[in-house]
């Protein structure tokens, strides 16, 4: 299903560039004279594989298509341009290639992670003809499909636990109860997340999450014949594949959870030789490593993500050496775990307080760890509302519901969406409508660097084999890429007011040039402690833009560039 992104060739806009920085020196002017912009010229790469840049959109908080107050399936194919047009030479979208779809199965819930059919659209969203129309015009426009994909456990309406219930109640646990984790313990609870049935005295279920999602019995042929039906399904209807939900709980004293992922990847595979799986595993870097021996693609980088997480901080404490140092252990471990792994990088998710939030106020820092995260190698997933600065409603007290605010697509018209109770967030920086033809948004920001990707392949899919440091600068965040044949290196400047510099080498990189580059904006002057008082930082003047000299780059603050062989 995956259309070949269009190359571009924008040659033609090089003499413009140059033309306007020779004859504009006046307030305003974009470009000092001798700059010009190396994104205009150079080419879209086509590509046709697993590497993607994922748009994670919760659906019933996107886009309303009917009024019904409820995002829709159509509301996403209604914006599907703002994602990605299909057009390489437009700059008027993101440039996303894929799409994360949040749970869409029918389900009481308004998250859906208590799934009642497997094999239909919750009413709320559609139904499956429209679906089949939204893969159809994401396949125009090259973008693959992921589905939620919730195998741990169910709603307790699937018909399955309805005709489970009605046995045991009868005595009889060799049904439908083979498909879940019940147990007969008597009046002793077998352990935590156990809940007893009613009805029937003595005997449990398991329910780790709540009481309305009992879990699966994934060591049961039984549930396993029943998901290869669940992924067939899907993938014959032109899903690329799934996001599996919750998978560190798929390992208990009955299944062994590495084993039952290599069966469910291997068993799509069936369906779909090139199908995708990403892993969400809310655990410590080294069960990840142990996971990937069941083969799956990818598994999300939490210890990267959040406020607390290695992109931020690197930000906040000025730190880019950090950052590189953790960035080659992650990967490099990784890959030796499982040598296809695709890295999955994010900031934020629907289970967490937004970026957003995190550095509210702060543009440059909001951009700044943008760039670090969408640079980093592998897949990156961004949150929808993460392009523009959307931030968690400020009393959200746990409730995840606030995690998934409306959809801010014009900052003075309020959402007509109320399926998350109507929790709203406010902007610093307006709406889509308001920052798409600011060059200075975050949004403009997002899509300059999401070209940078799309015309330099090796950022994504390439491993990391050096880290290069500079003495006495510990903002440099510098690594360098390898794929089979070609490489490039990223280097962050995450200093806040400060330029930095980093020898290149024909070593390091043979006649390397800058392929593209990104500015975050230099730190507001603060006011610093002198014996007991307190004095503003002196001014200070930096580059407005990097160069590369006599094998010297030189970097402004919260800047990035991506540097390559010469053609």
């Amino acid at each position: 299903m995956k259309k070949a992104i269009s190359i571009i060739l924008m040659l033609g806009i090089l003499a413009s560039l140059t033309m306007l920085s020779a004859c504009n020196s006046d307030e305003g002017s974009t470009a000092p004279q001798g700059y010009t912009d190396p994104v205009a010229a150079r080419e879209v790469v086509e590509t046709d594989d697993k590497y993607r840049n994922y748009y994670h959109i919760w659906i019933c908080a996107f886009e309303d298509s009917n009024g019904d107050e409820i995002g829709d399936l159509q509301g996403i194919i209604n914006k599907l341009d703002y994602i990605n047009d299909g057009n390489p030479e437009t700059d008027t979208d993101l440039g996303m290639t894929g799409i994360w779809l949040s749970p869409m199965m029918p389900s009481d819930s308004y998250h859906k992670y208590d799934v009642d059919d497997y094999m239909e659209i919750d009413p709320d969203f559609g139904d499956l003809e429209t679906f089949d129309k939204l893969i159809e015009e994401c396949d125009k426009r090259g973008i693959d499909v992921i589905l939620d994909l919730v195998l741990n456990h169910c709603g307790t309406d699937h018909e399955f636990y309805q005709n489970a219930l009605k046995e045991i109640k009868e005595g009889n646990l060799d049904g439908y109860a083979k498909y879940y984790r019940f147990k007969a313990a008597g009046f002793k609870s077998p352990g935590e997340g156990w809940r007893q049935v009613i009805g029937a005295s003595g005997i449990w279920y398991e329910g780790q999450f709540s009481t309305e999602m009992p879990e699966w019995n994934l060591a049961y042929q039984g549930t396993r014949d029943y998901f290869e039906e669940v992924a067939k399904f899907w993938l014959e209807r032109g899903v690329a594949g799934f996001r599996l939900d919750a998978v560190k709980y798929m390992d208990d004293d009955e299944t062994d959870g590495v084993e039952f992922l290599d069966w469910f990847y291997k068993t799509s595979q069936k369906y779909n030789p090139d199908v995708y799986m990403v892993g969400e595993n809310w655990q410590s870097n080294s069960y990840l490593y142990d996971l990937y021996e069941s083969g799956i693609d990818s598994q999300f980088a939490f210890s990267f993500a959040t406020a607390t997480g290695h992109f931020s901080m690197a930000t906040n404490s000025e730190d880019g050496k950090s950052l590189a140092s953790q960035l080659y252990k992650f990967d490099k471990a990784s890959a030796e775990a499982n040598p296809n792994v695709i890295n999955a990088m994010f900031l934020s998710n629907h289970d967490q307080v937004r970026i957003g939030s995190t550095f509210s106020q702060r543009l440059n820092y909001m951009k700044n760890t943008a760039a670090l995260y969408l640079f980093a190698p592998g897949n990156t997933y961004t949150y929808y509302g993460e392009e523009i600065g959307m931030k968690t409603p400020g009393n959200y007290h746990g409730n995840d519901a606030y995690y998934r605010s409306p959809m801010i697509w014009d900052s003075d018209v309020e959402p007509d969406i109320w399926c998350t109770a109507g929790a709203f967030c406010e902007l610093d920086n307006g709406g889509v409508k308001q920052q798409t033809d600011d060059e200075n948004s975050l949004l403009s920001f997002y899509r300059r660097a999401l070209k940078i990707k799309a015309q330099n392949p090796e950022i994504a899919r390439g491993r990391i084999t050096e880290v290069y440091e500079v003495e006495g600068d510990n903002g440099v965040c510098a690594y360098k890429v390898e794929t089979a044949d070609s490489a490039v290196i990223i280097v962050h400047n995450v200093n806040g007011r400060k330029t930095s510099t980093l020898e290149v080498t024909d070593e390091m990189l043979k006649d390397a040039i800058i392929a593209g580059d990104l500015y975050a904006g230099v730190d507001e002057k603060k006011d610093i402690p002198v014996r007991g008082e307190t004095q503003p930082q002196t001014e200070e003047e930096f580059p407005e833009y990097a160069s590369l000299q006599g094998g010297k780059l030189t970097l402004p603050p919260r800047s990035s560039v991506v540097l390559r062989s010469a053609d």
